[in-house]
């Protein structure tokens, strides 16, 4: 964009904002000639992502503000008049984090919709995104809106889109909704109905408390063993988000009493001010909750991130410490323990994505158990549930290795309040026969074998990171690798353009595309790549298998986790080949 180019766009910004807040701020930016800025702002829409609209809050269309929530409503509205039959009489739900500026851009929604006829169901205070989701199939509703950033710093904010299955809209709706976007003019000159007319109009319905009665009652069924090891001593924290309320009510109704929670972290704060980074995946954000847990001396650590769609899980060690599990042993636990636990259903299904443990689907099918692989972002995980569930098979769980698990067919996207449900029902067994966590995870390594993985998420913020992962993933894509750390590559999977090549031979992946490589290696080690889809950052993942034989666990798991550091190494070190600065890297945040 040139200068003259981008002086335009900001003048037809600054002409076109309903908020003279963010009209301020970019007048602001005007005198002091700020132009790198003006550039990030205005260096195109925001487009649905892994998790819908998602960006740090300011003026500008590549930022999260009014404007582009009236935008994005809009085109909602639109695509639901046209492609969703009574969309007028369902409605939509509408629910919102703690976040800065969450109420206004939910009320923002809400008077978008009203304003095309289309009633919204609000809740009346904050909601977990996980209830949210319920909701949409509970209510009948035909789509859903969260007005969240999950598990981003302070400075963002997030518009996720259901659909009337109460999953994560995916292509072709995504995209058709965003054509509707575009089609949409200046933001003030969106139609738009303030709360009272709304009201008036019964285009705004309180959604009831009866919906989270619901929703509890169809989690905790998931339990396998209820009334087991109830004295479980359990540490939580909602880490300043909205789902510690209903996190807590829903471990007491399971009947876990000895549950103590962090204060300082249990109700929402927009400012997050005990954590860094509200993600339970960094390093540090669970030392409150690990605090917490050696002042009570709980068995069992809990943590859910800001909005509550998400579990982080650590557990006492043999020598009274405290170790978190990553993703991919929670997820590993969680499946093993949903399908061998309870009746036996017809045709049960698991799923996981690409970046997670091969684990789950070895275990699947020493049990016999249909599994698939999906892309990453839990949309595709609801989506493949639901598309296998009209062929005959019945979901059981699901989960992608960034601590997002699904325990129940009633919720279609991620629930770490559902997951922190069947983790304390699982601990809770354990424990009443004289058995750890830690056992239960010996006990798999013993039968499948060690998995150790890791994952480094580079952080390449602004158009210059985009500029940076776009040469590294293009460079290993006009050239990949013949070895890396030394261990040859079998085969290839570039799902951009949806083939997997081994030994000179090409067949379909069979996925829908998307920017992400993979590298199999001798002796069932795997390397991959992505940029987020919802982060400034480029992720890579490692994974070492090694059988457990004659060598003690201890030893086996030793070799398994230095083999991954090396390849996390060497895939570094290929990164850097083609651009990646060293300085840029982060610290790996998951290991098995």
């Amino acid at each position: 964009m040139t200068l003259s180019e981008l002086k335009m766009a900001v003048e037809a910004w600054l002409s076109s904002d309903p908020d003279g807040g963010t009209r301020l701020e970019l007048e602001e930016l005007l005198r002091r000639n700020d132009t790198a800025e003006l550039e990030e702002r205005f260096r195109g829409p925001l487009g649905f992502g892994t998790a819908g609209l998602r960006a740090p809050m300011g003026a500008g269309p590549a930022r999260m503000n009014c404007a582009v929530v009236r935008t994005a409503t809009l085109g909602l509205a639109r695509w639901l008049i046209r492609s969703v039959p009574e969309s007028r009489t369902r409605g939509v739900v509408v629910a919102r984090d703690g976040r800065h500026r969450s109420f206004e851009f939910a009320s923002e929604t809400v008077g978008v919709l009203a304003a095309a006829g289309i009633p919204a169901w609000v809740f009346p205070a904050v909601a977990p995104t996980p209830l949210a989701a319920y909701a949409v199939t509970a209510l009948g509703a035909a789509a859903g809106v969260v007005v969240t950033a999950s598990h981003n710093p302070k400075e963002y904010n997030g518009y996720k889109v259901y659909g009337p299955d109460g999953a994560q809209v995916i292509p072709p709706d995504d995209t058709a909704i965003a054509a509707e976007m575009a089609k949409v003019g200046p933001a003030n000159q969106v139609p738009f109905l303030d709360q009272d007319e709304a009201t008036s109009r019964g285009l705004l319905r309180e959604v009831g408390a009866d919906v989270a009665a619901r929703y509890l009652q169809a989690i905790l069924v998931e339990r396998r063993h209820p009334g087991l090891g109830l004295d479980l001593a359990i540490a939580y924290t909602a880490m300043h988000g909205v789902g510690g309320g209903l996190a807590v009510e829903a471990l007491k109704k399971a009947g876990f009493h000895h549950v103590h929670w962090v204060a300082d972290q249990q109700l929402p704060d927009a400012d997050f001010p005990t954590v860094a980074f509200p993600n339970p995946e960094e390093p540090g954000a669970l030392q409150e909750v690990q605090r917490l847990a050696e002042t009570v001396g709980a068995d069992l650590v809990l943590a859910n991130d800001p909005d509550a769609d998400r579990l982080a899980v650590m557990v006492r060690d043999a020598a009274g410490g405290y170790r978190q599990l990553s993703g991919n042993e929670v997820g590993v636990l969680l499946g093993h323990y949903l399908l061998t636990h309870g009746p036996r259903r017809a045709r049960p299904l698991v799923l996981a994505t690409v970046v997670s443990s091969l684990q789950l689907g070895h275990i699947a099918a020493r049990l016999g158990v249909e599994y698939e692989e999906t892309l990453t972002g839990f949309k595709w995980i609801a989506h493949a549930a639901l598309r296998r569930a009209e062929a005959g098979a019945h979901f059981v769980f699901g989960y992608e290795e960034a601590l997002g698990y699904a325990v129940s067919a009633a919720v279609r996207d991620k629930d770490g309040i559902g997951a922190a449900v069947v983790m304390a029902d699982m601990a809770g067994w354990a424990r009443s026969l004289g058995r750890t966590v830690l056992d239960l995870l010996d006990e798999l390594a013993r039968e499948y074998g060690v998995y150790a993985s890791l994952q480094r998420s580079v952080v390449l913020p602004g158009s210059s990171g985009a500029a940076v992962m776009a040469r590294v993933m293009a460079g290993l894509r006009e050239a990949p690798p013949p070895a890396i750390a030394g261990r040859p590559v079998i085969a290839v999977s570039d799902y951009a353009e949806g083939i997997r090549t081994a030994g000179g031979k090409r067949t379909p992946l069979g996925l829908p595309r998307t920017n992400l490589l993979a590298f199999e290696l001798l002796e069932g080690a795997r390397v991959l790549l992505r940029p987020s889809g919802t982060e400034p950052k480029l992720k890579l993942y490692v994974e070492a298998v090694e059988r457990v034989g004659a060598d003690t666990l201890t030893d086996v798991r030793a070799r398994a986790s230095a083999t991954a550091a090396t390849l996390l190494h060497g895939t570094l070190e290929l990164a850097s080949a083609h651009g990646l600065e060293p300085g840029a890297r982060s610290p790996p945040t998951q290991q098995a």
